[in-house]
């Protein structure tokens, strides 16, 4: 009996069985020092994040709000029958809302056993990061983003944030206000 694929794992096979049709494609995705990430915004912030940190893109479902938690805890939703808290990540971040328009999106992230969604302004898509351009990194300056951030990589510049730090932050996992 074969395991249920998620529907990002199947859109991941779809893209891999496409690009093996593409002339010297799986030789520039499987070369050595080549990164792969997913670009999205918060606020005017440009960021990137690990395709393999990110499990599922969703549009934003209804909320329900929980009282007695922190402003950035936006609420729960609903995904598949299963309730995930969804955080505004500008707000945790930045101490900035994120107005709610076509293009915002929730980035799913795994937590421990769970789940949790990030509110974010918008999604750009798969992003590669070569040598190159790891090497021409410049470091992150924000105080606010140092924890979750190292680099700074190309142009315009991404900052590679690190989901797997977030959801470790003591912070980021005491909700309760």
């Amino acid at each position: 009996m074969s395991q249920a694929l998620t529907p990002f794992e199947i859109l991941a096979r779809y893209e891999r069985l496409s690009l093996v049709h593409a002339s010297d494609t799986p030789e520039k995705l499987e070369a050595p020092g080549l990164w792969r990430g997913i670009g999205y915004r918060v606020g005017s912030r440009l960021f990137v994040s690990g395709i393999d940190e990110i499990s599922e893109l969703l549009a934003v479902p209804v909320l329900t709000p929980v009282p007695g938690t922190q402003s950035w805890l936006l609420g729960v939703a609903n995904v598949r029958g299963n309730l995930v808290p969804v955080i505004d990540l500008g707000r945790f971040l930045f101490g900035e809302r994120t107005l709610h328009s076509e293009r915002s999106r929730l980035l799913v992230v795994r937590q421990g056993t769970g789940s949790v969604a990030l509110l974010v302004d918008e999604v750009f898509g798969q992003r590669t990061v070569d040598a190159e351009q790891r090497v021409a990194a410049e470091r992150e300056d924000d105080p606010r983003l140092t924890r979750f951030v190292d680099d700074r990589v190309g142009e315009p510049r991404l900052a590679v944030f690190s989901m797997g730090r977030l959801v470790r932050a003591p912070d980021f996992r005491q909700a309760a206000a």
